[in-house]
């Protein structure tokens, strides 16, 4: 057996592992010098934005690399490469190789930029930097600088948490290498009305700062922006030090020929560190080709990487974009162009000759990858060009079903672009028995990253088995199960499990326990269905709720006591000023919900701050839980001359009413005196509209990553019946949706008519107002009053050391 080192756990090396141990008998040693293994960067917006875990991006896990038998030595940086003596030398020690690959990425770009040294000064590149980034909340203030694919991803996700972001740009339009100027508009109009400052043609200057640490970026026209922190996304160069120190051949990036050797034959780089016909990469398809080619020449078998035209989508921001090829203006082009203002729809079309050598779309981007495929495969677009810009469902002369339409690709289409699948490998892998999305994603890897060709996929699906094709259903709730949240929800009621360990017998789970995916969603589920005879279990909580704080970057705590709908007393704020001073807190934050937040608290001191908080009369505010956490209100008709009703005084009762509830995510509400809406109701996952009539309350409103506006629920004249309908929606939420939807989601999947018809039905309503008081009766608790007894404080002692990897 022959030793393979691999020097970076990045996503290419990621993927030459796996090819790698399926071609050759390799002893592999794998140095990362991020204290972790392979993870999707790709999705590493989603996670800022609070969408997904970093669990859930995790793309090789421990099991993998024991399975592959992979010695790991996450954490650990290189320090030298002796060519030589054929030896990789790590922090920890020197490890011999008979073939080496390096795959050290890239580095972030940082402009030398007076003050870029200043703590709070970051770049978008990793895990830590996200952290950093998710560290913010309601009411900061970050810059961005950097308009392109990184940077708005970077501020959509900071906004998504309720940061006040601003983007600096030094081009006249976003993403200027990805959109012509009319889609870069749309673009930035989108951003801005989504929340996000946007200021293009602007240049920084210099970037100031208070006690060493970032307070604001100054333009070059004296414009100062205020910042907590500051995220420089211009760009990424290869990180080609290491190999320059080794005597290899190095321009912009490690220089490789087409089997991916450097200029030595033991030695192989891929990824965004190598520099291939001199060109360098971004983007993860490249990459992946690199990682198979490379494991073909390791394994002595023929390959050659052709660098391939690729396509540029951005999703994370919610806007749909597409481009691919060259759509610079120029005399010999003509351009087809679609405008729908209405829609919000943009496609723009460049013609050179009888061939398309580019697109640009916005809004509506199903057919992007058809258009690809025609400027990769230089295709006459003569006889089409009529209709070209309508997509491959109107060739012929009239419009076609969609199935037809994928039916009209040609085999050689490209689907995935991320991992570089065509259509002819997917229907062979149909034809081959992978009859759902997940045997394909398993099998030819296509729709396994980023996601945006999973329609395409099914359709296929849907084409390629015609009558036997099933309709795609809700993922199994992890890997200990084949069942839905669907399906375990259902069974729990209808067997009346009453326990874990009676779901992990009777539904077959295929490990004893559980385990951290599974665990909090059954335990949130027994103890919604079965109040009187489920007992919470603490354990199978995030690290937040088992702590009853929400855990910091630094291992510290955030300590948010409880303001009824934000009103607050002089003695509650000597309450909260003496704890500050006493235990040293660092910061003291007014949030967006109307509440105040104590930053850095040591884990050891939370029984004692909760304890003197509780003395002066203030309980938990929840903030950690997947539970009522903030009644936002306005000052109504207590003082202000335009309330309609007494919109503080309902936010109080219903605060009092719902908390300490747990609930599937999150539940936010909002009372708004009148329609000029101070509260911002209408962004709200329950919010309610003042008026002089009454009250409207509307539900699954949202102000993150997808922007929602409230959906009217009912109108009412009454605070009681105001009150009664909204509890009676929050039961009705906890009792049918899946575990980490956010009730809009939850809405989407049962429809806003089938909620409204159960909220509308008086026994119903009744029903569930019981339901939900019986639940409060038994856990309408304060955990800091419980917890703060020196009997069960001790339990607090070990907090400091707790790793971010559990907190949600």
């Amino acid at each position: 057996m022959k030793d393979l080192v691999i020097i970076g756990a990045g996503m290419a090396a990621g993927r030459l592992v796996e090819h790698a141990s399926e071609q050759g008998d390799w002893n592999i040693t794998l140095f990362n010098a991020e204290p972790r293994g392979t993870y999707d960067r790709i999705m590493l917006s989603p996670v800022l934005a609070g969408d997904k875990t970093y669990e859930q991006i995790v793309t090789h896990d421990a099991a993998f690399y024991e399975d592959k038998g992979v010695t790991c030595r996450f954490g650990e940086r290189v320090t030298a490469i002796d060519r030589a003596a054929k030896t990789v030398t790590g922090d920890n020690g020197t490890v011999s190789y008979d073939k080496l690959v390096i795959a050290t990425g890239s580095e972030p770009f940082m402009i030398p930029l007076p003050g870029h040294d200043l703590e709070g000064v970051i770049a978008y590149r990793d895990l830590e930097d996200t952290e950093r980034m998710m560290g913010l909340g309601a009411g900061q203030k970050a810059v961005v600088i950097g308009g392109g694919l990184l940077g708005l991803e970077a501020a959509a996700g900071m906004h998504a948490r309720g940061v006040d972001v601003t983007v600096v740009h030094l081009m006249g339009h976003l993403m200027e290498r990805q959109l012509d100027e009319a889609a870069g508009y749309l673009l930035r109009k989108e951003l801005i009305e989504r929340g996000i400052k946007v200021l293009c043609s602007s240049n920084s200057k210099e970037i100031l700062g208070e006690n060493g640490r970032v307070k604001a970026l100054v333009l070059d026209n004296g414009t100062e922006l205020p910042c907590d922190l500051l995220c420089m996304a211009v760009g990424i160069r290869p990180s080609v030090a290491l190999a320059k120190e080794a005597g290899l051949a190095c321009g912009r990036g490690i220089h490789v020929d087409d089997q991916m050797i450097t200029s030595d034959a033991d030695v192989l780089s891929i990824g965004e560190c190598v520099e291939h016909d001199g060109a360098v990469f971004g983007l993860v398809a490249p990459l992946y080709e690199q990682a198979k080619v490379a494991a073909k020449t390791l394994a002595g078998q023929e390959a050659g990487f052709v660098n391939k035209e690729t396509a540029t989508k951005l999703k994370v921001t919610g806007c749909d974009l597409f481009s691919a090829g060259d759509f610079a203006e120029g005399e010999d082009r003509d351009d087809i162009v679609y405008r729908d203002p209405a829609r919000g729809v943009y496609k723009r079309l460049v013609l050179q000759g009888d061939r398309l050598i580019g697109a640009v779309m916005y809004g509506d981007t199903a057919d992007g990858g058809w258009f690809h495929g025609l400027i990769k495969d230089k295709t006459d677009v003569t006889e089409m060009r009529d209709t070209l810009i309508f997509g491959p469902a109107f060739q012929g002369g009239a419009a076609l079903d969609p199935m037809a339409a994928v039916a009209a690709l040609p085999a050689d289409a490209e689907i995935c672009g991320c991992n570089g699948v065509c259509k002819g490998q997917i229907v062979e892998a149909i034809q081959g028995g992978a009859t759902d999305l997940g045997a394909v994603q398993a099998t030819t890897k296509a729709s396994s990253s980023c996601g945006t060709c999973t329609g395409l996929v099914e359709q296929l699906l849907a084409h390629t088995l015609g009558d036997d094709f099933q309709m795609p259903t809700a993922k199994p709730v992890c890997g200990c199960t084949d069942l839905t949240h669907e399906d375990v929800r259902r069974l729990i009621k209808s067997q009346e499990l009453k326990s874990q360990q009676a779901v992990w017998q009777e539904l077959g789970w295929k490990t004893p326990n559980g385990c951290h995916v599974c665990r909090p969603a059954v335990n949130y589920y027994l103890l919604a269905d079965w109040p009187v005879e489920y007992q919470d279990d603490p354990q199978s909580r995030f690290v937040n709720e088992r702590k009853h704080a929400n855990i910091q970057k630094d291992g510290t705590f955030s300590v948010v006591p409880r303001m009824w709908g934000g009103i607050t007393t002089p003695n509650e704020l000597r309450a909260i000023a003496d704890a500050a001073d006493k235990y040293k807190v660092p910061t003291v934050k007014v949030t967006g919900g109307q509440r105040i937040d104590l930053l850095g608290v040591r884990g050891e001191d939370l029984p004692s701050i909760w304890s003197d908080l509780n003395e002066a009369g203030m309980v938990s505010g929840h903030a950690y839980a997947k539970g009522l956490r903030t009644v936002k209100t306005c000052v109504g008709t207590d003082h202000c001359r335009f309330g309609t009703q007494d919109s503080t005084g309902l936010g109080i009762k219903l605060e009092r009413k719902l908390w300490a509830s747990w609930t599937s995510h999150k539940v936010k509400l909002a009372v708004s005196g009148c329609p000029r809406n101070c509260a911002e109701a209408t962004c709200k996952d329950l919010g309610i509209i003042c008026v002089d009539s009454g009250y409207e309350i509307g539900v699954g409103g949202a102000a993150g990553m997808d922007l929602k506006e409230i959906q009217p629920l009912t109108k009412v004249t009454t605070e009681d019946e105001a009150m009664e309908q909204v509890v009676a929606f929050v039961q009705l939420y906890r009792e049918n949706a899946k575990y980490l939807d956010r009730p809009y989601k939850w809405i989407a999947k049962v429809g806003m008519d089938w909620v409204r018809e159960r909220i509308a039905d008086d026994a119903e309503r009744a029903r569930l107002v019981a339901a939900f008081e019986l639940s409060q009766s038994i856990y309408q608790t304060d955990p800091w009053a419980e917890l703060s007894q020196e009997q069960k404080a001790r339990k607090f002692g070990p907090m400091a050391d707790l790793t971010l990897e559990a907190a949600e």
